[in-house]
């Protein structure tokens, strides 16, 4: 059976995604970016979640079940890289809207 958080996962990504692909303005699709990277980062902590578990800082306890360290690190490691890689996308929209007057990337094929 399929829990609760995989659920919230799977409607935030696709949330995520759609916004990316079907809106024609960049600063939405940095956002239905940063929206998927979140639902990426509530999959890595759903991931390390077990039932009665305690913070794995807890070394003197070793009974205890404890929850895995290894996907918070990398939640935390995800956090930082889409920060950085959200405010780079942001700057490309604002030099893009100074140089083209516009933020609709259909009006403007830059490649083309």
């Amino acid at each position: 059976m399929i829990s609760l958080p995989f659920i919230a996962v799977m409607i935030i990504v696709a949330l995520g995604v759609s916004a990316a692909v079907l809106k024609r303005n960049l600063i939405k699709i940095v956002m239905g970016i940063s929206i998927s990277a979140s639902g990426v980062n509530l999959f890595l902590v759903s991931l390390g979640y077990r039932e009665g578990g305690v913070a794995p800082i807890f070394t003197s306890a070793p009974t205890m079940n404890m929850v895995l360290p290894t996907p918070q690190a990398l939640t935390l490691t995800s956090i930082v890289i889409d920060l950085a890689v959200t405010a780079m996308m942001l700057s490309f929209a604002i030099l893009i809207y100074r140089h083209y007057g516009s933020l609709d990337p259909r009006k403007r094929r830059l490649l083309g």
